[in-house]
């Protein structure tokens, strides 16, 4: 396998991006596209390995950029987008498919995509879902469940996967089965797992405690990679 990685200046509109391209170049042939979207630290190492790891797989990935150029680092800016994105859907459609535009612009790709997103980044795909968007399938890692504007009968398209922690206190339960039942009112075709004795960050390996409710667990973070790869298989077969 010969990994390699590109980093991609990319715009909305006036905004200027910054997202990251993994791809096994030694791998012949047309494959599934997967993107990836960043948590609440945007663009950072997370995001980074977890795009190396599904190229690794076989796929062409883009991690993509929802802040934009200056937002970074900055925590003020961060909460203002983060709470823009959360209450306004059409930016935040137009925002992922600018980066989908980039993905499916790459020869390698077959046409094939799916989105994963982790934390923050969870809660973009999910409400790229309910957009009534065409892709193929979105993934939510410990994302937020969350919308304030749920989905209506027949408006998902997209296949759903929701790797959940049982102990995240940014996720309770209540809000586990509002999502269950705002699914099953939209006739989704979606799998929920929720892990026992995980909060929230679960695949985070820096995460030790100290931002509270927040916890890497390893066993979490396996196994919630599992069933990722096995609903690709399905999803890709």
């Amino acid at each position: 396998m010969r990994l390699e990685t590109e980093q991609i200046v990319y715009r909305d509109g006036d905004v200027r991006l910054d997202g990251f391209l993994a791809i096994d170049a030694d791998r012949a042939g047309k494959r599934p596209g997967v993107l990836v979207v960043h948590g609440g630290a945007g663009v950072d190492d997370h995001a980074r390995g977890r795009a190396r790891r599904f190229a690794e797989a076989g796929f062409v990935v883009f991690a993509c950029d929802m802040y934009g150029d200056g937002v970074m680092g900055n925590r003020e800016r961060i909460i203002h987008h983060i709470g823009e994105l959360r209450t306004n859907r059409g930016a935040l459609v137009r925002r992922v498919q600018a980066a989908i535009e980039i993905l499916s612009s790459r020869p390698e790709v077959d046409g094939r995509m799916a989105a994963v997103g982790y934390c923050f980044g969870g809660m973009i795909v999910l409400e790229y879902a309910r957009s009534g968007s065409t892709i193929s399938a979105v993934v939510s890692v410990h994302g937020s469940l969350e919308t304030t504007s749920p989905a209506e009968p027949a408006s998902i398209r997209a296949r759903i996967l929701v790797c959940h922690g049982a102990l995240d206190p940014h996720g309770p339960m209540s809000h586990v089965t509002a999502f269950a039942e705002e699914m099953k009112n939209a006739g989704a075709d979606y799998q929920l797992i929720v892990y026992g004795n995980a909060m929230h960050g679960f695949t985070h390996e820096t995460a030790t405690g100290q931002q509270p409710g927040v916890l890497y667990h390893a066993q979490t973070d396996a196994r919630s990679s599992v069933a990722i790869q096995e609903f690709f298989k399905e999803l890709f077969r």
